[in-house]
Formats: C-alpha cells, sequence, structure tokens
C-alpha cells in the first residue's frame, strides 16, 4: 500500500471589583471612563475595544512567529514551521539533525510537497521526475495515469520520526502522515474517496538515494494504518 491514489485504491486539525477592572483595563485599552457619569473615574468595560485589541495581539504573534520561522531558515536551520504549506502540514521533526540529515529531510518534504500537489490538483507529474529515480518516477506516472481527471480537496499532516542514514548515498525517513482531511473528487465532481485507502493514518519509511547530485525518493513502504500519531 503507498500514501498516493490509484483508480482502484483512492490513496493514500456578574461582578468585578473596580480594583480588579482598573487592572484588566490598562494594559489592552479596552475600558473608557465618562467623568460625568462616573465620578470615580472607574473604568467601564468596552468589548469593542477589547476584541481589536486581542485581534491586534494576535496579528503581532503571528507575525513574530513567521520572521522567527523566516530568520531560522535563512540560517540554515529547518523547523516543522518552515517546512509546512497551507495544504501540507509538518507536525514535527526529529531534534539535532546533522547538516547531511537536515539536507535528506528537506529534499524528501520538497519531494512530498510537490507529489501531493500533482494528487491535488491532478496535474504537472512532470514537476516530480527530477525528484524521483527513473523507476519510481514510472510507478508514479502509472498511478497518476490510472487515477485519471479530478481533484482532492484538504490537507495532509505529517509528523517526521526520523531521518536515518543506512549506507553510503542512502538514507531513510520514518514518518506518520494523516489523510484523514482529504477527499477525492473524479472529473463530474463525484467523491470516490474510499476510507479504508484514502482516509487514514500511515506509517511509512521511505528510501532516499544520492544521485546525479541530488537526494532522490527511491521507494516507500506503509508499515501500519490508523496506528501511528501525528
Amino acid at each position: 500500500m503507498t500514501r498516493f491514489p490509484t483508480a482502484s485504491s483512492q490513496w493514500r486539525r456578574a461582578t468585578v471589583g473596580a480594583a480588579a477592572l482598573l487592572l484588566a483595563c490598562a494594559p489592552l485599552a479596552a475600558c473608557s471612563s465618562d467623568s460625568d457619569d462616573n465620578p470615580l473615574g472607574i473604568g467601564t468595560f468596552d468589548p469593542e475595544a477589547m476584541a481589536s485589541a486581542e485581534a491586534s495581539e494576535s496579528a503581532a504573534a503571528a507575525a513574530a512567529s513567521a520572521s522567527a520561522a523566516a530568520s531560522a531558515e535563512a540560517a540554515g536551520i529547518v523547523t516543522a514551521e518552515s517546512l509546512s504549506t497551507d495544504r501540507y502540514v509538518v507536525t514535527s521533526i526529529p531534534e539535532g539533525l546533522d547538516e547531511q540529515q537536515t539536507e535528506v529531510l528537506k529534499a524528501f518534504i520538497n519531494y512530498d510537497q510537490v507529489t501531493w500537489n500533482i494528487w491535488f490538483t491532478r496535474t504537472g507529474a512532470e514537476n516530480a521526475e527530477p525528484l524521483m529515480t527513473a523507476e519510481a518516477y514510472r510507478r508514479l506516472k502509472n498511478g497518476f495515469e490510472e487515477l485519471g481527471d479530478g481533484h482532492t480537496d484538504g490537507t495532509v499532516r505529517v509528523s517526521v520520526k526520523a531521518v536515518t542514514a543506512v549506507a553510503y548515498a542512502r538514507a531513510q525517513i520514518a514518518i506518520c502522515g494523516d489523510q484523514s482531511d482529504l477527499v477525492s473528487y473524479d472529473a463530474n465532481g463525484n467523491d470516490i474517496s474510499n476510507p479504508e485507502t484514502l482516509q487514514g493514518r500511515y506509517e511509512t519509511v521511505i528510501t532516499m538515494v544520492y544521485e546525479d547530485g541530488a537526494w532522490k525518493e527511491s521507494d516507500e513502504t506503509t508499515l501500519t494504518v490508523n496506528e501511528c500519531v501525528v
């Protein structure tokens, strides 16, 4: 079983004391005071101001997170966040990867995102050719042609469990891929998803080989279904 689809096997988140109210209002600028109606000057709750303040804080946090991820990537450090896209979310990667393991990981993620995009859109199979060995690409092409027109919606979530060098110019990556959010459609828009072969969690080992100056996907084996954790 593979993580990717064929035609016969659709593949592969009350009251408040015045002192407490004053403390709550100060940092958020979410309270107001009217001296005529409120001679003690105690702030009154303003839900619109509170919502605006919370939105600003959320946006600032998101910007800071994105900036941190970009800085890490620029420094040659990969993170789960820096490797993710809208439709392909990396939930975790191993800690302490060396330079070679990092290169293998980046090559695998690139390959995996490109090939998933092929299945999402049913276009661009040729984009995967430089990322795979000749035999692996032949298998992908056969599966792609068998599947036919249509598209797939949803998000793939991937947890990378290990990156291991198994021989010279050969490495393996162990992952858990969660495809439970995916829905597959044929060319007429009919839902052709098969929960038994598409919408599951797959523990998979992918073999990468160093060929023509790049790490390429060579083979992959699914070990368990609906047992691993993303």
